[in-house]
C-alpha cells in the first residue's frame, strides 16, 4: 500500500513540475510580452507616450530598433539648427509601400509610421546626448497624423506634445565651439504649414530619388529601397531613380548640390499646391534645371522693405543684389527663408550659395 501511495504522490509531483514547466514557456518570469511586439492600434494612436507604440527596444532613449522597425535616412537632409537625427519606419505584417514614380515621396500604406528622432551631442553642462523630440507621422485611414513626442528631461520617456516649445540650451560642435540655441519643437499648425499638398498632410523627406543611395545596416551595407523590398516595406518592380546630389560633397557639381538642398529645405512650400505656391520659385529637383525655377534674373513681386539694393531673387555674380542669400543669411521671423525649422543660420549653407552665386554668368538682361 505504502509503495503505491508514493506512485501516486510521485506522479502527482511530476504533473505540477510539468505545467509549472509549461506556463514558465509561454510567459518567461520577468519579461512583459507587450513589450516584444510594436503596438500600433489605428484606433487609439496617438498614443500618450512614446514607449507605448514599442518601437524601440531596451533603453528607449538608445534607439535600438524593435523587430520590424526599419532604420533609414535621406542623401541630402533637412537643416534643423543643426540638429541630428536616426529615421525610422515601420509598417504592419503583410503591407508594402509603392513607387510612385521618382520625385514624389513613397506611396505608403494605411498604418505605417515615419519615426523622426531629434538630437544634439555635446549638450553642456554635461557633454552628453540630449534627444528632444520624436516625431511620427502615422497613415490612418488615407490620411497623414502628426505626432510629436518630446522627451523629458530624465531621457527616460517622451509624452505627446503639439502645442508646440522652445527648448533652451547650449552645445558643442565638432570644430569645439559652443553655441546658444533656443530649439523650437513645433506645434501641429507649424508641422502641416511645412507637410501639406492641396491642404492634405503629407511627408517630405522619403522622396524615392532622396532615398536612392547605401545604407550601413547590422548586417551590411545595402542599397537602401533594395532593402525595403527585400524586408517587404516596398513592392517590387519599379526603374531605380537617379538620386539627387548630396549637397556637401565638393566632388559634385556646384550647381547641383544648390538644387539638392533647396528641394529638401525650400521645395515643401515653393511648390504647386504648397505653401508658398503664390511665389514664382519652383524648388522642386526636378523643376530647378531651369534656372529662373531657382530665381536667376527674376525680379521679386514683393521688394524687401528698407533694401531697394535687392532687385532679384538671384543675380548672376552679385552677391548685394541677391535677395536669396539675403533671406538664408537671416534670422528675423520677417525675413529669413526657410521661414520655419530653424533659428539660427546654416552657416555651411550660405556658404554653398555665395560660391553659387559667384559661379553664374550676368548681368540679367
Amino acid at each position: 500500500m505504502r509503495i503505491k501511495w508514493f506512485f501516486v504522490l510521485l506522479a502527482i509531483v511530476v504533473m505540477v513540475i510539468a505545467c509549472r514547466h509549461e506556463t514558465d514557456e509561454v510567459v518567461p518570469p520577468d519579461i512583459d510580452p507587450s513589450a516584444l511586439a510594436v503596438s500600433v492600434d489605428l484606433d487609439q494612436v496617438p498614443y500618450p507616450t512614446l514607449s507605448a507604440y514599442h518601437f524601440f527596444t531596451g533603453v528607449m532613449v538608445d534607439q535600438t530598433p524593435n523587430g520590424g522597425v526599419l532604420p533609414y535616412d535621406v542623401i541630402t537632409p533637412l537643416f534643423s539648427d543643426y540638429a541630428r537625427k536616426f529615421h525610422f519606419v515601420w509598417m504592419p505584417q503583410g503591407s508594402s509601400a509603392t513607387f510612385d514614380g521618382p520625385d514624389a515621396s513613397l506611396a505608403f500604406p494605411n498604418g505605417a509610421v515615419l519615426i523622426k528622432t531629434f538630437y544634439f551631442d555635446n549638450v553642456q553642462p554635461t557633454n552628453e546626448r540630449k534627444v528632444l523630440e520624436t516625431r511620427l507621422l502615422i497613415r490612418r485611414n488615407g490620411q497623414w497624423l502628426f505626432a510629436d513626442y518630446v522627451w523629458n528631461a530624465e531621457q527616460t520617456e517622451a509624452t505627446l506634445d503639439l502645442n508646440g516649445r522652445s527648448v533652451p540650451f547650449t552645445w558643442r560642435d565638432d570644430q569645439q565651439v559652443m553655441h546658444d540655441l533656443n530649439y523650437r519643437i513645433p506645434a501641429a499648425a507649424e508641422c502641416f504649414t511645412c507637410h501639406k499638398l492641396n491642404n492634405n498632410p503629407v511627408p517630405i523627406g522619403t522622396k524615392a530619388r532622396n532615398m536612392a543611395h547605401a545604407f550601413n545596416y547590422p548586417d551590411g551595407v545595402q542599397e537602401q529601397l533594395a532593402k525595403w523590398v527585400e524586408v517587404g516595406y516596398l513592392e517590387a518592380g519599379f526603374p531605380t531613380p537617379q538620386p539627387v546630389a548630396k549637397w556637401n560633397d565638393v566632388n559634385v557639381p556646384l550647381n547641383d548640390r544648390v538644387r539638392a538642398y533647396v528641394d529638401m529645405n525650400c521645395a515643401h512650400c515653393h511648390a504647386d499646391g504648397k505653401h508658398c505656391d503664390y511665389r514664382p520659385m519652383r524648388f522642386a529637383w526636378q523643376e530647378t534645371d531651369n534656372p529662373i525655377n531657382l530665381g536667376v534674373c527674376v525680379e521679386p513681386e514683393d521688394p524687401l522693405p528698407g533694401h531697394p539694393e535687392l532687385t532679384y531673387i538671384v543675380a548672376p555674380s552679385n552677391l548685394a543684389r541677391s535677395m536669396l542669400l539675403h533671406r538664408i543669411s537671416s534670422t528675423d521671423e520677417a525675413v529669413r527663408m526657410p521661414l520655419l525649422g530653424r533659428t539660427v543660420v546654416h552657416v555651411e549653407a550660405v556658404q554653398l550659395f555665395t560660391e553659387w552665386i559667384n559661379s553664374l554668368n550676368g548681368p540679367c538682361n
